[in-house]
């Protein structure tokens, strides 16, 4: 397990089955009680998805994923998910590394659903 601290109150997250998160387990997670904030796992390692993530943060990700998921799947990528991410890491002015939804604060969320949108409305 590897120690994996709150972003909202600096303590170490526990080490979960996930069930106690979701009721059903999809796997281990890292959970801290003190802020219902959460993170899943990569599947077989214990390395988080991203960082832990509170009620707001969990809702402006499920946003950010609307706005960009569609590009990728079916829009301007076809497919394509690591173009989109290299093509959102530039329009954030993010490295390529720290480019990923599961790593984002509510800003970078939010700019992730302006881009898109603006993206979703203009042509191909």
């Amino acid at each position: 397990m590897r120690n994996v601290y709150c972003p909202y109150c600096g303590q170490q997250a526990e080490y979960v089955d996930s069930k106690i998160i979701y009721g059903r387990s999809y796997g281990m997670a890292y959970l801290c009680r003190n802020c219902d904030a959460y993170v899943g796992v990569h599947r077989g390692t214990d390395e988080p998805l991203g960082r832990l993530a509170d009620a707001s943060l969990r809702k402006w990700k499920k946003a950010a994923h609307a706005a960009f998921d569609p590009l990728w799947k079916a829009g301007r990528f076809k497919g394509k998910r690591n173009a989109a991410y290299l093509w959102l890491a530039q329009q954030l002015g993010l490295p390529v590394s720290e480019t990923h939804i599961g790593m984002f604060d509510v800003e970078e969320c939010i700019s992730t659903i302006l881009i898109c949108s603006k993206e979703t409305k203009g042509d191909y």
